[in-house]
């Protein structure tokens, strides 16, 4: 067997640049779990070829049912010992580990908000660390952060690298790693569309009521459903929708930016969105005015919370959130104006904020806002189900490039894709 690559002086997972053992070399690698219907598999083989190296499946079990796990046992050889130690670096991020297990190399950090050279980098797929021969569970699963092993060795976590304290032992390499593939989201006749590529050409009713039927599943589970939205559904008149789903018990969470607040409750102060009638789809005099007057409001209130309680805001997203309990997380801008009380500034603090809130979200929909969507995409374990919807494609596009592979995403407006998802969870209300 090849000398794994976590033996390089760097630590980084790839061979220094010293004379290679002749060549070719091998190793074998194990892979499992749903490594066919999520097509890890194949990308697997992909990588090894695509970087000049060969392999040679010695085992392959597939499973019979959509519940059981696949395994294969590959041999992966390459010319030289660095390029199969570069091509083992690349397909461990994948699930794909030497037979020949070793533990994790950790490397304490030597100063604070920054990982020691070398360090893992971290996917959204579950991943566990091998620690005195025993593979630990890796928690707070996100994507881009490093590994952080306790004291005692007992127990492992993500880390952000601006989280990182001096001395805290960090995984360095790639051995002593795997990955577990998540299985592919369930097919139902006419719903295939959900794993084609993006488009706007598909049947919105059966999406909506397909997200119907989750949402309403993961209610009644106990589970939690996280709404990422923008002021775009203030903008399409959208806002009766969303506060039907807050007060039917169907958000129990929601992150937005100060424009939907603001709007919103410019909304339920004047009227209007952005100066524009909602009623009408007409400007109003001084409408251009109206969401600095809101937040104006609101500030000398105390707070969008104490807006509520003094009467002063009496409908819309935030009244219907403060009135049935639903928490929310406003992060800022550099472009908002005021901003609200409740807004968060520091980008770091609400990042924190939002990464403490989502770990007990089982589903998130996100509704036509591209960068909240695409922030919250990048803190989200690969098993939480996202369904993105917009009507511009790139921002699923940048969701899907950026690592969150399990969204679905819808291209529509909001307001229609809102008002049948609406009618279809109350339909569903009514089925036991």
């Amino acid at each position: 067997m090849a000398e794994h690559a976590a033996n390089s002086p760097d630590g980084s997972g790839l061979a220094d640049d010293g004379p290679d053992r002749g060549g070719p070399v091998s190793e074998d690698v194990e892979i499992a779990g749903h490594i066919i219907d999520s097509l890890l598999l194949p990308k697997v083989l992909d990588c090894i070829t695509h970087r000049g190296g060969a392999f040679r499946i010695l085992e392959l079990t597939v499973g019979q049912q959509r519940k059981d796990a696949s395994f294969a046992r590959i041999e992966v050889s390459a010319g030289t010992q660095s390029e199969l130690d570069q091509i083992l670096a690349v397909i461990s991020d994948h699930g794909a580990v030497p037979v020949s297990s070793e533990d994790c190399r950790l490397v304490p950090a030597d100063m604070p908000g920054a990982f020691p050279e070398g360090f893992y980098s971290t996917t959204n797929r579950a991943t566990e660390v091998r620690l005195d021969g025993e593979w630990i569970p890796v928690e707070m699963q996100e994507m881009d952060c490093g590994i952080a092993v306790a004291a005692n060795r007992r127990s492992a976590c993500c880390v952000p690298m601006i989280d990182v304290q001096r001395d805290v032992a960090i995984v360095v390499g790639h051995a002593g790693v795997r990955v577990t593939s998540e299985p592919r989201l369930d097919r139902r006749s006419g719903f295939e569309f959900m794993d084609s590529a993006v488009s706007s050409e598909k049947p919105k009713r059966v999406a909506a009521r397909r997200v119907a039927e989750w949402m309403v599943e993961n209610k009644r589970s106990g589970g939690k459903t996280l709404i990422v939205g923008g002021p775009a559904i203030i903008h399409t008149d959208s806002v009766q929708h969303l506060c039907s789903l807050i007060r039917d018990g169907y958000v129990h969470k929601l992150f937005a930016g100060n424009a939907l607040a603001t709007h919103d409750i410019e909304n339920s102060l004047y009227g209007t969105s952005l100066g524009v009638s909602l009623e009408k789809g007409e400007v109003v005099a001084a409408g251009h005015e109206h969401h600095l007057r809101s937040i104006n409001t609101i500030r000398r209130c105390g707070g969008i919370a104490a807006a509520v309680e003094q009467g002063v805001l009496k409908s819309g997203i935030m009244h219907e959130c403060v009135t049935s309990g639903v928490p929310f997380l406003l992060a800022g801008s550099i472009r908002d104006d005021g901003p609200l009380p409740e807004v968060i500034t520091d980008c770091l603090d609400a990042q924190s904020q939002m990464r403490r809130e989502v770990q007990d979200v089982s589903f998130c929909l996100m509704l036509a806002t591209m960068l909240h969507s695409v922030a919250v995409g990048n803190l989200l374990p690969a098993n939480v189900r996202v369904v993105c919807v917009d009507i511009n494609p790139s921002t699923v596009i940048k969701l899907s490039d950026r690592g969150s592979s399990q969204t679905i995403p819808i291209v529509t407006d909001i307001e229609p894709f809102l008002r049948a998802l609406v009618e279809e969870v109350r339909r569903l209300e009514q089925t036991p």
